[in-house]
């Protein structure tokens, strides 16, 4: 069974890395991939929820934080070491390889895990702007594949876990905000009834 379901994943590998293969998926894709060119509009998304978010963008911004260190964190220290599975680049032949294939492990890809865990955490407070966050998500996400650097199955892993992870922080904080809040109206109406 295992060995049937690695097949499949590298079947589907060498389709995102091979088969699809173009001149502007090889300009895009490591691009995207890259930490470096996405620091811009990850700073600018920041900016946006400091700015225009008042309170809710702030608090959004101050769970991204932590939800995402928390993630990341998760992802390269604990699934990553735990599961020991190397990158397709050091295993399997011919790999179109478009970025330095890197010494960590494969799965799960933590820029899938972060990115999801930024989009649906984001999303959780804006949902207006869910499709277009899990369509950058996915991209940054199935890049990943196309350089050669995961499996399609890392990138599952990485999108499960950090969406889980986003969902978990955000309803905790729900639950946190609605007992604060009871609790501070429990008090404020025991105190005007005081007096």
């Amino acid at each position: 069974m295992i060995d049937w379901l690695y097949s499949i994943d590298v079947a589907l590998f060498r389709f995102g890395n091979e088969t699809i293969a173009n001149p502007a998926g090889d300009w895009f894709f490591p691009f995207i991939t890259n930490l470096r060119n996405m620091i811009v509009p990850y700073a600018l998304l920041v900016l946006g929820l400091l700015i225009f978010g008042k309170k809710r963008g702030a608090v959004t911004v101050l769970l991204l934080i932590v939800t995402i260190t928390l993630a990341d964190q998760i992802s390269s220290f604990v699934v990553k070491p735990w599961v020991g599975r190397l990158r397709p680049c050091h295993v399997l032949d011919d790999v179109r390889l478009l970025v330095g294939c890197g010494s960590g492990k494969s799965f799960t890809s933590s820029h899938a895990t972060n990115n999801f865990t930024l989009a649906v955490l984001v999303s959780h407070f804006y949902p207006v702007a869910r499709p277009w966050l899990l369509l950058f998500a996915s991209l940054v996400a199935f890049s990943r594949v196309y350089v050669g650097v995961h499996y399609p199955s890392d990138i599952l892993g990485g999108a499960v876990l950090g969406t889980l992870i986003a969902l978990a922080v955000a309803y905790l904080w729900e639950q946190g905000s609605r007992r604060v809040t009871s609790w501070y109206q429990t008090r404020r109406s025991a105190k005007e009834q005081n007096t």
